[in-house]
């Protein structure tokens, strides 16, 4: 919770912002949920998404707690759902699905894939799954791989050597990928396979260890890149 409370709860009250929309939690490791956790106790949320759930967890059982306690609104979505946010903005569920759920690391490999599409503009969110999700994605969509594309991506867990291999990124066919990882990591993250990989691909990458915070800015066709380091 240490993080919600020293870097997430200031971040947003230093832009103002008391009152949150939607919260996706892509899946229930602490490192993509406990900041989160500590947003929903304390500030207002309206909205809250979750993918469905194959493995119980000490994270998940916290989850469910607070969303009773707080009657917040849950919606738990799997492939093939979409989510409308507002006008010409929505998201498109893509992972994870009942009838392909894997039982192998399940709590990354069932991570909630999702593509945010605004107008022309498209950002997958991929959580931690690794190389068998992908495959199982790529299996699922094979008929139609075009709904893999996506002007950005959030590269998947961090950038690990696990992640990222060259057909899901050449399905995807992202402009710009994203990286949130940690400087000087106990993991060497992100691997230099997944950075050829994405290089192979013609992909700009930008790494939040390099960079810091991340700004995307779409205008027209045209996408901007800011980092607070620049």
């Amino acid at each position: 919770m240490m993080y919600g409370k020293s870097v997430l709860m200031p971040y947003l009250l230093d832009r103002k912002i008391a009152v949150i929309d939607y919260i996706i939690i892509s899946h229930f490791d602490t490192d993509h949920c406990q900041g989160l956790l500590y947003i929903m106790e304390e500030m207002k949320v309206r909205n809250v998404i979750i993918g469905k759930q194959f493995e119980d967890c000490t994270n998940y059982q916290k989850f469910l707690k607070i969303v009773r306690e707080k009657k917040l609104n849950l919606q738990v979505v799997e492939a093939g759902n979409r989510i409308n946010i507002e006008k010409n903005v929505y998201f498109d569920i893509l992972w994870p699905c009942t009838n392909k759920k894997i039982s192998e690391n399940c709590i990354n490999n069932n991570s909630l894939v999702c593509k945010l599409v605004y107008k022309n503009f498209s950002l997958l969110f991929t959580g931690d799954i690794e190389e068998l999700a992908e495959k199982a994605i790529l299996n699922l969509y094979k008929d139609n791989l075009e709904i893999l594309k996506a002007s950005c991506i959030k590269v998947a867990h961090h950038g690990s050597k696990t992640s990222s291999i060259y057909e899901f990124l050449k399905a995807v066919r992202p402009k710009i990928a994203l990286i949130g990882v940690g400087k000087n990591n106990l993991y060497g993250h992100p691997n230099e396979g997944t950075l050829k990989n994405l290089h192979d691909i013609g992909a700009e990458f930008y790494r939040t260890d390099e960079c810091g915070e991340i700004t995307i800015e779409n205008i027209g066709n045209d996408i901007k890149v800011k980092k607070c380091k620049d």
